[in-house]
């Protein structure tokens, strides 16, 4: 049978079936390599479980990695929704890490400000999202206690992720979009009998507007191990158009002559916290690649 990864915990998945039917699902196997939102071929045994039998072909994947191993968030998603609030503080440079994750996919990318109602830290707020605003990064300003109408016609036709540190509101912005999202977090913490909080799984969502919603878990670290030095620089797409306006073809773009990305960096074409960024992905990607697995 064909389904959907609704809902990723462990080495247990919930599983929509094409028959309409939900089944508690093991991967054949010790290994699992799963995500939700992932379309799969299972075979269901009794008392709603089954048995899953492959992983159909993903058109994206969302996740990250360090020198030693992946984390994967979401399948097949055409849009990661990147929420930060504005208060407790956010980390920019951990907005540039899921971005570069969901560039290397060709997947759309939304930031929400949140919490935009603390009108102190405001201010703050939007001046550190000014570097992604001025490449075109859609932003969309709200406060999740007051519902998120601002927020649902983006998610219309896509197959969205939410992604963000702990704190940035998300939960909110998940009841305030799918009222019935907190009875399908007991339902699943019922049937995995585990007393464990649900929330630090994946789960996926469908919108009554239309598309699908995936809640991932808060996370405060973002490793872009599995993306290749070389790509790197078409993750930034401010970057992007200098690749191959170097002086030499081998340039690592950091003290080489000649070096067009470092040229519009000091002429100010490049706002210095990315600059900053680029040049810290790019060390830590090559170093996690000499130390760990290989990539």
């Amino acid at each position: 049978m064909r389904g959907r990864v609704r809902a990723a915990f462990g080495r247990q998945y919930e599983i929509a079936g094409s028959d309409g039917r939900s089944f508690l699902c093991y991967p054949r196997g010790k290994r699992s390599s799963l995500a939700c939102g992932d379309h799969v071929e299972f075979e269901p045994r009794g008392d709603g479980q089954g048995v899953i039998q492959r992983i159909v072909e993903r058109s994206s994947l969302l996740y990250r990695s360090d020198a030693w191993k992946e984390k994967l968030i979401a399948a097949n998603v055409t849009q990661v929704v990147l929420v930060t609030a504005t208060e407790p503080g956010f980390s920019d440079e951990l907005i540039s890490r899921c971005i570069c994750a969901a560039e290397a996919q060709s997947i759309r990318i939304l930031i929400v400000l949140n919490k935009v109602d603390l009108s102190e830290r405001l201010a703050a707020a939007r001046q550190a999202l000014e570097p992604f605003a001025d490449l075109d990064y859609p932003i969309v300003a709200l406060s999740a206690l007051d519902g998120a109408a601002g927020l649902a016609p983006q998610l219309v036709d896509h197959c969205s992720v939410l992604v963000g540190q702990s704190g940035m509101g998300k939960s909110t912005l998940v009841n305030a979009l799918v009222p019935e999202a907190a009875a399908a977090t007991r339902e699943i913490s019922s049937s995995l009998d585990s007393g464990k909080h649900t929330t630090t799984y994946a789960r996926l969502y469908p919108l009554a507007g239309g598309g699908e919603l995936i809640d991932s878990p808060g996370l405060q670290v973002f490793g872009l191990a599995h993306i290749a030095p070389e790509r790197l620089l078409a993750c930034f797409r401010e970057l992007a158009p200098l690749a191959g306006q170097c002086r030499f073809r081998d340039c690592r773009h950091d003290l080489e002559p000649g070096c067009a990305l470092r040229e519009a960096a000091t002429a100010g074409r490049i706002h210095p916290r990315r600059w900053t960024h680029f040049n810290l992905f790019r060390d830590e990607i090559e170093a996690q690649r000499r130390d760990g697995r290989g990539w």
